[in-house]
């Protein structure tokens, strides 16, 4: 009998006509196999897929052979990444404002690859649930691969800064003046992507945020600012970041309802000492920079937490008060 023009290709087709076409719920009888190895001009019998299927078992394919009602079907066990792990992945990636949405669907058609046909059409339904603003800036996604390069190899880097005006454009910061920095952490904060790296000229950590960064290139030179960073918890320094504002950090004590404690600890975790007040109150101190977003932040509990010290803070509270004051009741 004559083979076909594609035989050396034999083991690869079935394989991937296994991994594509069967899962836990689908499987394929050995005529199907044959029929569909036939479509790619390929001559197989049955005693060579015998074979061929242990072959692909013996490389580390989970190919389950079992009877069900007449039939004795062939399919794929486990996967590399099973049915739930991979909706969690895509979940994740429609959810991660910092992927537009263009490389959104194009990371999940990836994802649907690892699955069979069938249990990508249940992640496609996944992606319809996409309602989220995400970023504009398309090229994110090469910035957090270019910093990784620019950190192992211990180099500098330079890149342009922009900010979205009211006519929705990219408008360069400082008239588009290079940044020049020694980057040494990513970190992923209210859903974004920062780089935390070392400022020569103000000689202190700065943060920027991935998705605002243009042109990143590696200058070749060496990174500094590593004493610095040795001397730093760089959890610590994230954590008192409040939304990514920049500024000194501030040992704030605030005073809150006791239905208000889950809150403060999932914001600053667990390691935060609580005192308590009375039988419906207490204290605690956090360690934050305190901008106006972190003020508002406070405000927006209403007086079930309460900003107690320092002064300069309560101060500022104040200041804000009163701007609203005369915005909204003039």
């Amino acid at each position: 009998m004559a083979k076909g023009n594609n035989q050396k290709l034999k083991l690869l087709y079935l394989a991937k006509i296994l991994l594509e076409e069967t899962d836990d719920e689908h499987g394929i009888s050995m005529p199907g196999i044959i029929s569909r190895l036939a479509e790619a001009d390929i001559t197989a019998d049955r005693k060579t897929l015998y074979s061929d299927i242990e072959e692909l078992r013996k490389f580390g394919i989970d190919v389950i052979g079992e009877q069900r009602e007449k039939s004795f079907l062939y399919y794929i066990g486990s996967r590399d990444f099973e049915l739930p792990e991979l909706k969690l992945l895509v979940d994740s990636v429609q959810a991660a404002k910092f992927i537009t949405e263009k490389k959104s669907h194009a990371l999940i058609k990836k994802l649907e690859k690892l699955a069979s046909t069938y249990e990508a059409k249940q992640l496609q339904r996944q992606v319809l649930i996409s309602g989220r603003v995400k970023t504009m800036n398309e090229s994110i996604y090469y910035n957090v691969d270019k910093i990784h390069t620019a950190i192992n190899a211990n180099s500098q880097i330079r890149f342009q800064y922009f900010q979205w005006n009211v006519d929705k454009e990219q408008e360069l910061r400082h008239n588009g003046e290079w940044y020049h920095v020694s980057p040494w952490y990513l970190i992923w904060d209210d859903e974004y992507y920062y780089l935390v790296a070392y400022d020569d000229r103000s000689k202190i950590l700065k943060h920027y945020r991935l998705d605002k960064m243009l042109r990143i290139t590696l200058t070749g030179k060496e990174r500094e600012g590593k004493e610095l960073l040795s001397n730093s918890d760089v959890a610590a320094y994230s954590k008192s970041l409040f939304g990514m504002f920049g500024g000194d950090r501030v040992a704030v004590t605030l005073e809150a309802e006791n239905r208000f404690a889950g809150i403060l600890i999932d914001r600053f975790g667990k390691e935060i000492f609580i005192t308590k007040v009375d039988d419906g109150h207490f204290r605690t101190v956090v360690d934050v920079v305190p901008s106006e977003l972190f003020i508002s932040w406070i405000m927006s509990f209403g007086d079930g937490i309460r900003i107690v010290a320092p002064d300069s803070v309560v101060e500022s509270v104040r200041q804000l008060l009163s701007v609203l004051e005369k915005t909204y009741l003039g």
